[in-house]
């Protein structure tokens, strides 16, 4: 069951404005990258869950999450169905984010007061997704869409809550060109924890990488 309400979900992406990416199969450096992220400030974090056995990685690294990192809110991507919603909700997820509109799963979410944030990429998918209840819409590809799309966007829809994902990097013009935009948060994954952290189990650097681009949300956002 989740430990956070979807409102209080939405409120912390609205806050700190990152959403942090990651998937592996190992779960020691899983929680190594939890806790390198938690450590650098992040409070939410988006466990992609694209692997065989990924709800098993996910299960242990929430259990670890609500046992040593206190106000790390967990998540789950790659969602495509109610069935794996339903899965992972069971596991603790606090929210649930898909690659495209699905009402299966908004009914599911829905039914327990979980936030889910579909991928979305036209005006009607996302007044749709808002009609099912979303309260933050995911575009996907963000890189595809880019800042002037969440522009676009805002103009008719201005309670729309935007958050791209994939094109976010942790650069000051990235960020300043999304948030300029109108972006309420955005999700980062590779930009941020980098292959090369992970093949050197870098954590340090994770950790710095984290707060800097967290600074630079705060920043950008002024």
């Amino acid at each position: 069951m989740a430990q956070f309400s979807r409102l209080e979900v939405a409120q912390v992406m609205k806050e700190t404005g990152m959403v942090p990416l990651f998937f592996s199969n190992d779960l020691e450096l899983s929680k190594n990258i939890l806790k390198a992220c938690y450590n650098g400030g992040a409070r939410l974090m988006e466990f992609t869950a694209r692997g065989d056995f990924a709800h098993e990685v996910f299960g242990e690294l929430t259990k670890y999450a609500i046992k040593e990192l206190p106000g790390m809110i967990m998540g789950v991507g790659s969602v495509t169905d109610a069935g794996q919603a339903t899965l992972y909700m069971s596991l603790g997820a606090n929210f649930i984010v898909t690659p495209v509109l699905r009402e299966d799963i908004a009914i599911a979410c829905n039914r327990k007061k979980v936030l889910w944030s579909p991928g979305c990429g036209t005006l009607t998918e996302i007044a749709r997704a808002e009609e099912l209840g979303c309260e933050i819409v995911k575009l996907f590809p963000g890189d595809i869409y880019g800042p002037q799309f969440v522009k676009g966007i805002k103009g008719p829809q201005p309670w729309t809550s935007i958050m791209p994902t994939g094109g976010v990097s942790p650069t000051e013009e990235n960020l300043k060109g999304w948030f300029d935009a109108g972006v309420t948060c955005v999700g980062m994954g590779s930009q941020l924890i980098s292959k090369d952290i992970i093949a050197n189990k870098d954590y340090a650097k994770l950790e710095q990488d984290v707060k800097n681009a967290i600074a630079l949300v705060k920043a950008v956002r002024k």
